[in-house]
């Protein structure tokens, strides 16, 4: 755990952690109970974020509940939508619902950029200006340099600019210059692409897709949900909800941290994994298989998840959950097949099962 996250956890009560622990051991059944309220007080934080993101945002309850797990698992996300189907509402409510404590941070909140394809990359990291005041070149910060960061048609821009938010996705920092500069410890990326039109556009790299936790794929919200939309718009544009607070930005941190510490992941649920992706690599339809850092980066998405559905340890429903969220554009199929969920629902099955029999098997 780094700097960071030992402050963040000051704004939790101390507890003491067991990781080790197999929560179907019986020997293990009686929860600490120190360490069971730190986790409450994490659950309660990204609920509060949850409930404000459900205030603005309609008919995206199961989008919302992926982005907080990829903002706990510091991860980004990757959106393929239409336009105007909420994905600037969804991340600017995100991003104005954590607040800052610092006064002096010269990290924005949120912040959106359009990327089109002239744009520089400079545009997007910032550049040095000449201040004739003092006769010396500062650094003035790019939209980068926020919490949350919306890119909006991220293939739209060419390869150049894409690279250039390669390092800040995956280092958190931003190389301008010969110089290094920090980004947030909670830098958090929501990207966007319209799946439909391609004319002119720059297809992601497979190094740059890799850096997104989850690619989702948004359809057209209900006919309720469309309805409440248009009901409650003046309220949501203009109604600032003091009935729903915000939270800190150092609030997250403590609950990323908790969840990391308190949500146990058995050695079984590593093997499943390891076993799925396997199956994948070895299948004749599949050209290319998942990445063992896809395995690594999708560990604290199943802690988060498991931790937002009340449990402090990871089950098959999580595994279940995320697999076709994290692996999907991960793995490149062969020629002619197009159905990527009935793929990793076999090369799943035997994995899972043996799964479901080592924790009965553990239980008995």
């Amino acid at each position: 755990m780094n700097s960071s996250e030992n402050e963040a956890l000051a704004v939790l009560e101390p507890a003491h952690t067991d990781t080790g622990r197999i929560p179907s051991d019986p020997s293990t059944d009686v929860a600490d109970s120190e360490g069971s309220g730190r986790l409450e007080d994490a659950v309660r934080v990204m609920t509060q974020l949850r409930q404000r993101m459900q205030a603005q945002v309609k008919g995206r309850d199961e989008v919302i509940d992926l982005v907080l797990v990829a903002l706990l698992a510091d991860g980004h996300v990757l959106l393929e939508d239409f336009p105007g189907s909420g994905k600037t509402t969804l991340a600017k409510t995100l991003g104005t619902s954590i607040q800052h404590e610092r006064a002096d941070d010269e990290i924005a909140e949120f912040r959106r950029i359009q990327f089109t394809p002239d744009l520089l990359p400079s545009d997007v990291t910032g550049v040095s200006i000449f201040d004739s005041a003092t006769n010396r070149f500062h650094f003035r910060r790019g939209p980068i340099f926020a919490t949350v960061v919306l890119a909006d048609e991220i293939n739209r821009t060419s390869p150049k600019v894409q690279s250039a938010m390669l390092e800040s996705m995956a280092e958190k920092q931003v190389t301008a210059e010969n110089q290094t500069y920090p980004l947030d410890e909670l830098f958090f990326v929501i990207a966007t692409q319209n799946p439909l039109d391609l004319a002119g556009t720059y297809p992601l790299p497979v190094a740059q897709l890799d850096r997104f936790l989850f690619k989702i794929r948004m359809e057209h919200i209900d006919r309720g949900a469309e309805l409440d939309v248009l009901n409650t718009y003046r309220e949501r544009r203009d109604t600032e909800r003091v009935d729903l607070p915000r939270v800190t930005r150092d609030q997250v941190m403590a609950a990323r941290a908790v969840i990391d510490r308190e949500v146990a992941i058995d050695e079984v649920i590593k093997e499943c994994l390891v076993d799925v992706s396997a199956a994948l690599r070895e299948d004749e339809r599949v050209l290319q298989g998942n990445s063992t850092r896809s395995l690594v980066l999708m560990l604290p998405a199943l802690q988060a998840h498991a931790a937002l559905r009340g449990r402090d340890f990871v089950s098959s429903e999580d595994v279940e959950a995320l697999a076709p969220r994290v692996l999907q554009h991960r793995v490149e199929l062969a020629p002619g097949v197009t159905n990527f969920d009935e793929v990793l629902r076999e090369c799943m099955a035997q994995p899972l099962d043996t799964l479901a029999r080592s924790t009965l098997r553990r239980r008995g």
